[in-house]
């Protein structure tokens, strides 16, 4: 596994397993899997209601606990700052965790300003190690960095060949983020898989399409968590670190129209404010 550095010196896998959309009986059987693969970068979130499977899972594989990178994220409506004190508490307890190693704000909605000196005091106090932001636009993120005292570590926004965001990461060249990429490969778009380019490098370095983006993603300094339920797959994903991509053929995938999958909406969709009983999960 390959690792980035931080802008706060700790260090980050940059090939992750990520349970979104993932029920509890999925976690229980697969993320196992996964890290007796070799994954020691697991992703979740309040929001995907399986945190405990998650910490469940983590227990039960007898992988030291410094041996995982674990991520989680806390929706808007624990923002505000004395709701983000208890929610960083209550999302450790239900992973069984005593600390996480990258909080992210999931969404940039509500009131993240004033819960972002919350996620200040949990690194402070060792309930979390790096805190980031995601899906927070340049604006959004120039905000938190307005009154930041520990400054993000982590961004995670969609990150892909199609929205590969040289832009964003060129207006923050200077804050040394690392960016985490979802739809890494393009939420199921088959059609790119089928582009030529990657199709012929595909060919070229015995690799499958995926494989090449993924590649792509590693060589750009993305943390990517690409989702699977199928262990040869899993094995797959992992199979990148043994070619490496010339100049020009970066140039090349760098060259593919841009157009994201997903727009984050600037004002948080009705959704967002909908009922939530992640506290709740079995």
């Amino acid at each position: 596994m390959q690792n980035l550095t931080m802008n706060n010196g700790l260090t980050i896998p940059q090939l992750g397993y990520g349970v979104f959309q993932m029920t509890s009986a999925e976690v229980a059987g697969h993320l196992p899997e996964a890290i007796a693969a070799g994954y020691t970068h697991v992703d979740t979130a309040n929001a995907y209601f399986n945190e405990v499977a998650v910490g469940e899972a983590i227990k039960a594989s007898g992988v030291k606990r410094e041996g995982l990178f674990v991520t989680s994220k806390l929706f808007p409506q624990d923002y505000p700052y004395e709701k983000c004190r208890r929610a960083i508490d209550d999302t450790l307890e239900r992973l069984g965790l005593g600390y996480l190693d990258l909080l992210l704000f999931h969404q940039p909605y509500g009131e993240y300003v004033s819960g972002w000196k919350a996620m200040e005091e949990a690194v402070r106090a060792g309930k979390v190690r790096s805190i980031g932001l995601s899906n927070f636009s340049e604006a959004k993120i120039r905000e938190i960095l307005s009154v930041a005292e520990v400054r993000p570590a982590v961004i995670q926004v969609e990150i892909n060949p199609r929205w590969n965001q040289h832009a964003l990461k060129s207006a923050f060249a200077g804050e040394g983020f690392v960016y985490e990429g979802w739809y890494p490969l393009g939420h199921g778009d088959k059609t790119l898989l089928a582009m030529p380019v990657f199709q012929k490098l595909a060919e070229k370095y015995g690799k499958s399409a995926a494989q090449v983006i993924l590649r792509w993603h590693v060589q750009e300094g993305n943390v990517v968590f690409p989702k699977t339920l199928n262990p040869v797959h899993m094995a797959d994903n992992l199979d990148v670190f043994d070619f490496e991509l010339t100049a020009d053929e970066m140039a090349e995938i760098d060259a593919v129209p841009q157009q994201a999958y997903y727009d984050v909406p600037d004002q948080a969709p009705d959704w967002v404010w909908g009922p939530n009983n992640y506290r709740k999960q079995a």
